[in-house]
């Protein structure tokens, strides 16, 4: 074993090269590296750090930023109180029929509402402005679908005149007489409004076009569906959730959505109820649907039933808008916090709000 050792060994150092050929080959150092600061440079940088050569701190890779929820229909966004409650999704398409004028009244609901059997269903018939309030069972109209929208303006205007510049620049279109001749499907409207919580309007979209396919059949020639339905109450509370989740609903959506079906259904809610209830008796029996909080129903009296008298203490820009308007600084108060109530007390909020009335609508 000893001798095969150093004969190994001596055939190694017999083919290493000599120690001038090791030098030759080695590549010379294309940069001398900096030699340490001498001692009275160390001590003058421990002294004054900021005397010592700065470095970049390194870049940070750039996060997308996450997708925004639906956007909230209030005045802190002027732009959607300036267009029609239709979406343009593709059971939706804006009206062009002309809108024709009837009897109307703040407090109640002046948009036509459809019925699963496809009938129309209004506050007041067309010639009702002079029947007594006994046989209606609802306040004599005071105003029109044609003037409803100009005399709240004036009322508006004349209790605050600041609010002019933004009400002459901004026409609220759903108040308006064509915004109040769209005819709303309340069992849509609700369920749409439930499949767009927490998502961004783009997946809100998706899955309301998928919904609704579920329940329209292409066409068997392959051709484009020429019209699209939204689905009849009785239709959805027939399924089972795991179907209605196939449209990328989550289990709890589709849940909500097959609860609010089955109370249609079973005429718990109904177009005729939401025509002729009062304000509290919509809050009331809408609440009570799982899925459906205050903040939404107050959404959907105002844009979708077309109350007038619609007030979202709660609605966080309504809160700014009206803390804004009485002078407050609303940055000052965003940055203080304070909670849900950090711009105004609900209690303000309310008082101040009455010489608005009849309306309040956001």
């Amino acid at each position: 074993m000893s001798s095969a050792r150093v004969t190994r060994s001596t055939t190694t150092s017999q083919r290493q090269p000599p120690p001038s050929a090791l030098a030759a080959s080695t590549p010379k150092a294309t940069k001398r590296s900096k030699p340490p600061p001498k001692d009275d440079e160390a001590e003058r940088l421990l002294h004054n750090p900021s005397n010592a050569p700065s470095t970049p701190p390194p870049k940070r890779a750039r996060l997308s930023a996450p997708a925004l929820p639906p956007t909230t229909p209030t005045p802190a966004l002027v732009g959607l109180m300036a267009g029609l409650h239709s979406t343009g999704d593709i059971d939706d398409p804006l009206p062009t029929h002309a809108p024709a004028t009837r009897p109307a009244e703040p407090h109640l609901t002046n948009a036509p509402l459809k019925t699963p059997g496809g009938s129309r269903l209004t506050a007041y018939p067309a010639d009702g402005a002079n029947v007594s309030p006994s046989k209606t069972g609802k306040p004599r109209p005071t105003t029109t679908t044609g003037q409803l929208l100009d005399e709240a303006c004036a009322h508006l205007i004349a209790v605050e005149p600041r609010l002019k510049p933004v009400i002459d620049q901004h026409r609220c279109q759903i108040f308006a007489p064509e915004g109040l001749a769209e005819e709303v499907d309340p069992f849509r409207s609700l369920a749409s409004g439930i499949m767009a919580q927490q998502v961004s309007g783009a997946a809100a979209s998706s899955i309301k076009k998928k919904f609704i396919a579920l329940f329209n059949e292409a066409p068997a020639d392959g051709k484009e569906m020429v019209e699209w339905r939204f689905p009849t109450p009785a239709q959805v509370a027939a399924c089972e959730v795991a179907f209605l989740r196939t449209a990328g609903l989550s289990g709890r959506k589709a849940e909500y959505i097959k609860g609010l079906a089955e109370k249609f259904a079973s005429g718990e809610l109904s177009a005729k109820m939401l025509v002729d209830a009062s304000y509290e008796e919509v809050v009331e029996k809408l609440t009570a649907v799982r899925g459906l909080g205050k903040w939404s129903v107050e959404m959907f009296a105002c844009f979708a039933l077309k109350r007038m008298d619609v007030f979202s203490t709660g609605d966080l820009g309504v809160q700014r808008g009206m803390a804004a308007l009485m002078g407050k600084d609303v940055k000052k108060l965003k940055a203080k916090g304070g909670g849900k109530w950090k711009y105004m007390s609900e209690a303000d909020m309310l008082a101040y709000s009455e010489k608005f009335a009849p309306y309040r609508y956001e």
